[in-house]
């Protein structure tokens, strides 16, 4: 058996949720990888999300597109779908990126949420991921090596005081990982999910105050804030040839602040 390939350049690679910091940090290092990136993002960010696709092909040696899509509607994740497979010839691999999470607005405990408020994040959050699964999974099954990886969130393992529905749909996000892995290994296609800690980012920033990242920083093994950089290689790997052997598996990036 030979060595598995690590290079990304013959990989056409779906992103969603490009245009937050963390969103495009992906974009940056799968064009830096080689890969052909279609980067899909709400109709309302398309501006922003063209600058992003416009700097990463610039920096090359991949190339990027962005595309306008919202994951709670179906015709326009079927769109982008079908927008790497026409610009690039196929679909290899799927990052779900996309989840409401910076326009919650201040925690509330859960005694104080609504309905709608539920709704809108699970909507988005589980049942939108799952629409993109959908749509991807037959694409991925031709390449005969699909990758999918499901952001989730230590947050499911841990808990956050006034964001309860949040919480929930990414525990969600985990069992749906597996599920999806069950049912799509036999085409040879792997599902896994990234749970990230907190990371010291715009929408982050927006939502805690300095000392709640502070003590999330010094709580961990290694003891310092969590950067979007620090998610890449994760990401990257499990959306590569290398992790084909890997599927159902949540691998928890937070530098040593939860173990499992």
């Amino acid at each position: 058996m030979s060595l598995p390939e690590m290079s990304l350049a013959d990989r056409v690679v779906l992103l969603t949720g490009v245009t937050g910091d963390i969103g495009a940090t992906y974009v940056k290092a799968f064009t830096a990888a080689g890969a052909s990136v279609v980067a899909a993002d709400l109709p309302a960010l398309e501006d922003d999300g063209q600058g992003i696709v416009n700097e990463a092909t610039e920096a090359g040696p991949g190339r990027a597109v962005f595309v306008p899509c919202d994951i709670t509607d179906a015709t326009t994740v079927e769109h982008a779908v079908d927008t790497a497979v026409k610009e690039f010839g196929g679909l290899h691999s799927v990052v779900n990126n996309a989840a409401i999470y910076r326009t919650l607005g201040a925690k509330r405990p859960l005694t104080q949420l609504t309905c709608d408020e539920w709704e809108l994040v699970l909507r988005v959050n589980v049942i939108g991921m799952w629409q993109v699964i959908k749509a991807a999974a037959p694409h991925l099954a031709v390449s005969g090596h699909g990758r999918i990886v499901n952001i989730s969130s230590v947050v499911a393992r841990n808990g956050a005081p006034g964001f309860a529905h949040y919480v929930a749909s990414k525990a969600a996000v985990e069992g749906l990982t597996r599920s999806a892995a069950r049912e799509l290994g036999a085409d040879g296609t792997t599902v896994n999910s990234v749970s990230p800690g907190l990371v010291d980012d715009t929408a982050t920033r927006d939502l805690n105050s300095g000392d709640y990242l502070a003590a999330a920083a010094s709580s961990r093994a290694i003891p310092r804030a969590m950067v979007p950089e620090d998610l890449v290689g994760a990401v990257t790997w499990l959306a590569g040839p290398a992790s084909g052997f890997v599927t159902g598996q949540t691998l928890i990036v937070d530098g040593g602040g939860t173990f499992v």
